[in-house]
């Protein structure tokens, strides 16, 4: 929102929320009826091309996100370090409203302007009128409708929400951050002070959006009325403003630099991204739209902009100091994936009926990343001095429990162990199950075939431990142990029976095999029950739906497990997977981790980070385990903080 908002700020359909694409309805109803059912010579293809072309440019848009995320997530040709925050994906939720906006404005043209339908599909007048009439009257147009934005007094109202941040990204965050947290910038005598962050090269208020519009319509309705326009130039207009859009702010440089030794003038003729990011941080330089010959011309070109363009294409790929590695889990959680939609990774992996329509999508790429798929860079993070990267396995949470794919999702582990450690990592957490005692002993496996290795491997069960011994509400002196034994499950076990806390178990296999790592003093707080009447559960994987029914009303569900258990009783508490929240000095998070609220981290990821903070020269794995109280204190120190329970049975 600008800082002083002023008249038609607001979209018309803010009301209607998520159901805002009913305003497109009716026309795309009447156009695709109209199309279906008129005889062959009286049907208008351009008008019932209007929805695909629509269609067309919120995919063209989704595709320079993804790249954008994933190119600069790895870091090279990245053109600036920063990343967006939750609070930048809010704002920017809107980026789709240009479109409806504009599909809108398509068919009350098409209906009600003379020439606007029945329109051929290609014409070679009407594509060189639109280009010239682009490269002159629009350009030159912007440039000056531009600067007048910057002006303190629309600025205030309208443009300042275009540049209450920074950093850019194409379309949902078109983001430039610029190179100091805080900027003064003088206009017209007014000094003001800008906080600098991300910026959006679409979310604009609803005023700025119509005079947009009314220039892009310049060479458009021109075309309509000398009667050369053709489905060719107004779509590839269309797709040539989202090109050069979505280019300029994806935040890193792709223009080689042969082709402008190539064809040097094309330097006038079109801008880079490294180009256009300088207005985001200088704010006063390089205000052209694609156009740079403009601001060539009026003395407003940023004397860095040659030497900011050709150090971006030579920056190489980032190297991490920890590197997280987990996998996909669900079909759908591709789309909940930074790199995939970004208001679906800003929420807790959730889902949601409207990705039932992309099935078809979702199973192609199912097969994709079957077949073919490479681990591949998610996320990257900073936290104080150290950098991080989210590496993913393009495999699905089914394909860990398939015994003809345990070889080769454990060769991609350790390819990519091996990869972090020749990029200089100093440690790697295993999340998830790439950690699985059944896969790889806890990445024991790897050690033993890698016993040179210098990078440190970490499966983070102390710091799992630790988070679920401090979610035990003190003063409990009994609990009640389910699911599935494991490295963790045996460590909470011996923990509370050595301080004095009962733990009830139902099996006699679990309590015999518990039992046995017990001293005689700490084995008598085990106690093997089928009818425990304790109000905390600790559950790990394997907790079903009858062992839930046993329990009181009012019962705590504490997991140690790396997945959620499904939630059966609504008069019951569930508490979080082990997890944290993060403290502020974790930086770019903009995204959740799989199912965990905004800003908290589950333990597996947190130990890597502690290891390398700490500079702790121990490897994690297996049988291993580290220190428990070490551990805990450490995350305490470095800022991260238990998570609390609500009186509603979610966790927070």
């Amino acid at each position: 929102m600008a800082s002083k908002p002023g008249i038609l700020t607001e979209w018309p359909w803010t009301w209607l929320g998520n159901f805002k694409y009913v305003v497109l309805a009716p026309w795309v109803v009447h156009s695709t009826y109209s199309y279906l059912v008129k005889d062959e010579t009286q049907r208008d293809l351009s008008n019932f091309l209007i929805f695909p072309l629509l269609l067309s440019r919120f995919l063209h848009n989704q595709i320079w996100i993804s790249v954008s995320r994933y190119r600069t997530a790895k870091g090279n040709n990245r053109i600036v370090d920063k990343s967006i925050e939750f609070e930048q994906v809010d704002r920017e939720t809107n980026w789709d409203d240009q479109i409806i906006f504009n599909g809108l404005l398509f068919y009350l043209a098409s209906k009600y302007i003379e020439n606007g339908s029945h329109l051929p599909l290609w014409g070679i007048g009407g594509v060189i009128w639109t280009i010239l009439l682009h490269a002159g009257p629009v350009e030159f147009l912007y440039y000056w409708l531009h600067r007048a934005l910057h002006h303190h007094f629309l600025y205030s109202r309208y443009h300042s929400h275009h540049h209450s941040s920074i950093v850019t990204e194409p379309i949902t965050c078109k983001n430039f951050y610029s190179r100091a947290n805080v900027g003064w910038v003088n206009c017209d005598g007014i000094t003001e002070v800008y906080i600098f962050s991300v910026v959006a090269a679409v979310i604009h208020p609803f005023a700025e959006h119509i005079a947009y519009f009314l220039l892009f319509s310049i060479p458009m309705l021109s075309t309509v009325f000398l009667k050369n326009a053709s489905v060719a130039s107004l779509a590839g207009y269309l797709i040539y403003i989202d090109l050069m859009n979505n280019m300029g702010h994806c935040n890193f440089e792709l223009i080689p630099k042969w082709l402008f030794s190539m064809f040097p003038p094309l330097k006038y003729l079109m801008y880079t991204p490294s180009y256009h990011s300088l207005h985001h941080t200088q704010f006063r330089t390089n205000y052209s739209l694609f156009m740079p010959f403009y601001d060539y011309l009026y003395g407003t070109m940023d004397k860095s902009s040659d030497s900011l363009y050709e150090n971006s294409l030579v920056r190489k790929e980032e190297a991490p100091d920890v590197v997280h590695l987990t996998h996909l889990t669900t079909p759908e959680s591709i789309y909940h994936l930074r790199v995939g939609f970004a208001h679906l990774a800003s929420e807790p992996h959730k889902s949601k009926w409207y990705l039932w329509l992309m099935w078809p999508l979702t199973m192609w790429s199912m097969m994709v990343t079957w077949i073919c798929g490479r681990t591949f860079t998610a996320e990257r993070n900073v936290f104080k001095h150290l950098k991080l990267q989210t590496w993913a396995i393009p495999k699905y949470k089914v394909q860990y429990y398939m015994q003809w794919q345990r070889e080769s999702i454990n060769n991609m582990i350790e390819a990519a162990i091996l990869a972090a450690s020749d990029k200089g990592a100093k440690v790697l957490s295993l999340g998830l199950l790439n950690q699985e005692e059944g896969l790889n002993n806890s990445g024991e496996l790897f050690l033993r075939k890698h016993p040179q290795l210098k990078m440190k491997v970490v499966d983070g069960s102390s710091l799992a431990v630790a988070v679920v011994l401090n979610s035990i509400p003190k003063g409990t002196s009994q609990v009640v142990l389910r699911g599935q034994l494991s490295k963790i499950a045996y460590s909470i076990a011996l923990a509370l029976c050595q301080g004095g806390v009962q733990v009830y178990t139902m099996r006699k296999d679990e309590h015999k095999k518990l039992k046995a790592m017990l001293s005689n003093e700490a084995g008598n707080n085990l106690i093997l029950s089928q009818y425990g009447t304790p109000k905390i559960w600790l559950v790990g994987d394997g907790l079903t739906e009858d062992e839930q029914k046993k329990a009181p009303k009012g019962t705590f569900f504490i997991p140690f497990s790396k997945f959620p258990p499904k939630r059966k009783r609504k008069d019951c508490l569930y508490n979080s997977t082990p997890a944290m929240l993060t403290p502020k000095h974790l930086e770019n998070v903009d995204s959740c981790e799989n199912w965990l609220p905004r800003r908290v981290m589950s333990a597996w990821r947190i130990a890597g980070i502690l290891h390398a903070m700490e500079e702790w020269n121990v490897h994690e794995c297996g049988n291993m385990m580290f220190s428990i109280e070490k551990i805990w204190k450490a995350s305490l120190e470095h800022g991260f903080r238990p998570l609390t329970m609500s009186a509603d049975p979610k966790p927070i």
